[in-house]
């Protein structure tokens, strides 16, 4: 069975409610305040069963101004719009509302259905028709079919029924593949089987037993089962109204204006690049950090907008934006948006997403302005290229898809033909082949060489760069994993040579002649200085290591384990360190135990050096302290 979902809109106590239940039979207003003040608060869902075989799921939306917000929620998604328009009235102030929120969403397909026939004669009911033609001059619903319609007499349903079938034969079949998308619009607990969401299949398919996730907080949950117009289902493909039943979520942890996607098919954010319109009749222009708010699928968000080449847009311009959140979005390139004033609230206009997912961008800057513009209205290679360009960081495959909006095989084709012509620096990381544009990658690899010579000859005794401290330095924005994956693309490129903790340049490396000579002199004093040694800074000066040089040369060494560094800043040979180490396992073997008095008889030494000797054994748990005595920790 082919499906298809219809919405309505219009303006508030025009009989869309009616309408719907004379149409499908199904009373759409389920809230008790419905009931009693008559009008629709929260969505309405219904279906009719059209002459073709077709199942149109219905939407039914509030029309009063206080609720726009709940109209935006369900308008989206939808196949087919019905602009109701109450004969006796005529247009009104939120029919013009709504018509402009379906222009700014582009609902191409829609029917004008003039209600309450029964109580106007012939003659006002032409006038409103004209009145109606004039108001929809200009808009998508232009060319779209009228059909005066009483919800009590039934007068004029065959021909409304007949035009809603001839429409949904327009629409193409939506592709099943995938990954699936579904705003949701509702959620709920249902006795004796927990967590329900409910809204309109965008993309992908779902299928009972599978994984999801509620995005943007991330929260994975299990599919339980699926109901399709209150029948139960396996699977369930796009275009569909579903109610999908959760394991391992609670309801108070869904909500409406939440996205239930396949895992890591798409990404939250706090920022998108888009293209944005203003309505011709606003009453203002939209300035520069302009606080808004912001409707996608069924989400509300505030968020102020960043006008990129201007200061302004003025009613009836369009210009690209980024969009700043208070709280992450869910969308993907291509999604429509309509953008509404924060306060008083009135629809300001709308457009369409371009970068899901951005970098934060500078103003006044021409060439983000034609990166956006490749972006939009670019071929697929020229998009590929533009997004790893604006992205600057390493994206798998995956990546570019969610944000170019591109099937995985067309991304695929893409980035190998890249790769050919070394256009894109790839490297594998994690079990994926991660994607860096190539002036992007060289610049990275530039400074990182730079950086990593330019400190290795400032600190010739050191290892190399430490790597958190590169990474952090140069690519905060870059997780720890992912730079690991680069420096190694890098090394195995013979551009430098990356150790366990630290980055140097690639080749032979070794300590220049003049620093290991000195060396050579401090190893020689301490190893002849036996248990007795002498200050650190005493050996350097004897040695001609500068006071600056002094820490460098101790931590080389250090490092190196040739010297060691005892409490009290005692510092001994390696070999003086095994000779007392095997003094004291002898005596302790033989008697037992051994007291710090014995430990500076055995080793000729003071107190001074035997204290800090007995407590570094104690450290490494050669020796245990029992009292004031110490014996071997093993054995």
């Amino acid at each position: 069975m082919r499906y298809v979902i219809v919405g309505t809109a219009g303006h508030v106590d025009h009989g869309k409610t009616l309408l719907v239940k004379a149409l499908t039979g199904i009373d759409t207003d389920r809230l008790r305040e419905e009931k009693e003040r008559g009008i629709s608060i929260e969505l309405g869902f219904a279906y009719l069963d059209l002459p073709s075989g077709t199942r149109a799921g219905i939407v039914d939306v509030p029309g009063h101004e206080r609720f726009i917000k709940n109209m935006l929620a369900g308008v989206g998604g939808i196949d087919i719009v019905l602009l109701v328009i109450a004969a006796d009235e005529g247009v009104m102030p939120q029919t013009k509302e709504h018509l402009e929120i379906i222009e700014l969403l582009q609902i191409q397909r829609g029917i004008v259905v003039l209600t309450k026939v029964d109580l106007v004669d012939e003659e006002w009911l032409m006038l409103v028709r004209e009145d109606v033609s004039k108001a929809l001059r200009g808009t998508v619903l232009e060319k779209a079919p009228m059909v005066a319609v009483s919800s009590v007499t039934r007068q004029g349903f065959p021909e409304l029924i007949a035009a809603i079938d001839r429409l949904a034969g327009e629409i193409p079949d939506k592709n099943p593949g995938g990954p699936a998308r579904l705003p949701i619009d509702r959620a709920f607990s249902v006795t004796g089987f927990g967590t329900v969401v409910t809204g309109t299949l965008i993309t992908g398919t779902l299928r009972v037993g599978e994984t999801v996730a509620i995005l943007p907080e991330g929260h994975e949950a299990r599919i339980r089962s699926l109901q399709v117009h209150k029948q139960k289902v396996d699977q369930t493909g796009p275009g569909h109204r579903v109610a999908v039943n959760l394991v391992g979520v609670e309801v108070n942890e869904v909500r409406r204006g939440q996205v239930l996607a396949t895992p890591g098919s798409l990404q939250a954010s706090y920022r998108i690049d888009a293209r944005v319109e203003v309505l011709a009749d606003a009453p203002r222009p939209l300035k520069n950090r302009s606080r808004i708010r912001f409707y996608l699928g069924a989400a509300e968000i505030l968020g102020r907008l960043i006008v990129l080449d201007r200061d302004e847009i003025i009613p009836g311009e369009e210009a690209y934006v980024q969009l700043v959140f208070e709280e992450p979005s869910v969308a993907a390139k291509g999604d429509r948006f309509v953008l509404r004033s924060y306060s008083p609230m009135y629809t300001i206009g709308g457009g369409t997403v371009i970068d899901p997912n951005p970098k934060r961008h500078r103003r006044h800057r021409h060439d983000i302005i034609e990166a956006l513009e490749t972006l939009e209205k670019g071929s697929p290679e020229d998009v590929v290229r533009q997004t790893l360009r604006l992205r600057a960081v390493p994206l798998r495959s995956r990546d570019i898809e969610e944000a170019t909006g591109l099937d995985g095989e067309t991304v695929g084709g893409i980035l190998a033909e890249l790769d050919v012509q070394d256009l894109v620096f790839s490297f594998p990381c994690e079990g994926h082949i991660l994607f860096l544009d190539r002036e992007v990658a060289d610049s990275w690899q530039k400074r990182i060489v730079e950086t990593v010579s330019a400190y290795c000859e400032t600190y010739p005794l050191r290892d190399g760069f430490p790597k958190e401290e590169l990474r952090s330095r140069l690519f905060a924005a870059i997780n720890s994993k992912v730079f690991n994956c680069f420096l190694h693309a890098l090394a195995d490129r013979e551009m430098i040579t990356v150790l366990d903790k630290y980055v140097r340049p690639y080749g032979d490396w070794d300590i220049p002649g003049q620093y290991r000579e000195k060396i050579e002199l401090l190893l020689k004093e301490f190893l002849d200085a036996g248990i007795q040694t002498p200050p650190w800074a005493e050996a350097c000066a004897r040695a001609g290591v500068s006071e600056k040089e002094a820490p460098e040369y101790l931590h080389h060494i250090l490092q190196r384990g040739q010297l060691i560094k005892l409490p009290g800043d005692i510092i001994i040979h390696k070999e003086t360190l095994e000779r007392a180490k095997e003094a004291i396992a002898g005596h302790i073997r033989a008697h037992g135990e051994i007291s710090l008095g014995e430990v500076r008889d055995i080793l000729q030494t003071s107190r001074k050096y035997a204290l800090p000797l007995l407590e570094y054994l104690d450290q490494i748990r050669f020796t245990k302290r029992v009292g004031d005595l110490r014996k071997l920790a093993r054995g």
